[in-house]
């Protein structure tokens, strides 16, 4: 038999994405479910960059000292090695900001320190183990959503359902939103080595000899983010494992020896990355933010920021209307409004580091140069600044604006 709610709002992903706007609908006395279709959000390898405009809406909800009691680790420079030479990109310190650094967490803690956050508000539930399968319509308007669970079917009605439900978006499918598809010659196989004392620090880049991977410093170990050529996975597998860890060494000589850590295949995980965004975001009942909206290149680690960044806005916009009982497809068309241009410009700077950047660098052989926009970018100041101005707060950063409902017990 089938289960049946009734909602204002009901969140379909736990992402970055969905349980933000989860925490800032109910902060703002909006009925809120978020259904997860996982049974926890332990997931390695997922996007575990923090960024100080994402710092600065969590300072702004008065939780950022809570959340930065958390173990992390600051990334306050960035930089790329080329052979053997560093090119600096990124230094946080330069700019005035409240955090100057990008804080490296398992999105699994950010996750659950955001869902311990929005339970302190009655408005809010989370389910997991619940899986959207389908929309329902009436009407010409999406009035609800269908979800699997381990006891049963749930249908939930809801005045508003958003899908935040990744760049897999199921709910975006069934909605029949089109998608502008922007191409991507890159894959990423993510894994982890081990740290030792004398390691450098910080986050960094190593491109050389046709390779580029990316090491990212997590206190007792390094998360690699090896760059392969679009769809090169199957042909890296037939090479092997041993061939694989002696091309992660040859680009990073500092991990010399550690690559016998990856003991098979199974160690390594496969990014298939997209980049697209939907032409419109929206139906009447239905709003699409983070992934689901627009799935982005992991290049500079900032799509979780992006995503909250889409939560802020939409609950801004939505939050007060929606609780009221007034919201119009027009609020919904006022989110794309405020974000598009943010994303597009996001997406068209990711493209060009892949296409201008990555690609030519794992098609050299031989002996290695920075290719000219990574030199102008680290030789010019005022470039230099606007890049750290972008990695560190994005294009156009939203503030909470939506007052909250005090919690029970305050």
């Amino acid at each position: 038999m089938t289960e049946r709610f009734t909602v204002q709002c009901c969140i379909v992903g736990g992402g970055p994405a969905g349980m933000m706007a989860g925490l800032l609908l109910a902060r703002a006395g909006v009925e809120v479910l978020v259904a997860e279709k996982h049974k926890d959000f332990l997931r390695d390898f997922r996007g575990d960059t923090i960024h100080p405009s994402t710092l600065d809406i969590l300072h702004e909800l008065k939780i950022a000292d809570i959340f930065l009691k958390l173990p992390h680790q600051k990334a306050r420079t960035m930089g790329f090695h080329v052979g053997e030479e560093f090119l600096p990109l990124v230094d946080f310190s330069q700019l005035e900001l409240r955090y100057p650094f990008v804080a490296f967490i398992p999105q699994w803690d950010f996750l659950n320190f955001l869902a311990r956050e929005a339970a302190r508000f009655a408005p809010f539930n989370l389910i997991t183990e619940a899986e959207a399968t389908g929309l329902i319509e009436e009407n010409g308007r999406i009035a609800g959503v269908l979800i699997d669970t381990p006891g049963g079917k749930i249908e939930i009605r809801a005045e508003l359902v958003i899908a935040a439900d990744g760049r897999d978006s199921v709910l975006r499918e069934k909605a029949d939103l089109e998608v502008t598809k922007l191409g991507a010659p890159i894959d990423v196989l993510w894994f982890r080595l081990s740290r030792q004392p004398d390691d450098p620090v910080d986050f960094a880049g190593y491109l050389g000899g046709g390779e580029a991977l990316v090491a990212i410093d997590r206190g007792d170990y390094w998360q690699c983010g090896f760059i392969i050529p679009k769809g090169g996975y199957d042909e890296i597998r037939q090479r092997g494992i041993m061939k694989f860890r002696h091309e992660v060494e040859a680009v990073t000589p500092f991990l010399k020896g550690r690559a016998k850590e990856l003991k098979s295949w199974d160690d390594v995980k496969l990014l298939t990355v997209e980049v697209d965004r939907l032409v419109q975001w929206y139906r009447p009942g239905l709003l699409c933010i983070g992934d689901a909206a627009h799935a982005m290149s992991p290049v500079g680690g900032i799509g979780i920021n992006l995503a909250i960044q889409d939560a802020v806005a939409a609950s801004n916009i939505i939050a007060i209307p929606l609780r009221d009982g007034h919201m119009t497809t027009e609020h919904l068309r006022s989110v794309q409004h405020r974000r598009e241009l943010p994303t597009r410009i996001t997406q068209m700077i990711q493209v060009f580091v892949q296409n201008r950047i990555l690609r030519p660098l794992m098609e050299e052989r031989g002996e290695v140069r920075a290719p000219w926009p990574l030199r102008m970018a680290t030789r010019l100041p005022w470039l230099k600044r606007k890049m750290a101005e972008f990695i560190a707060l994005g294009v156009r950063p939203e503030h909470v604006e939506t007052r909250a409902r005090r919690p029970p017990g305050m």
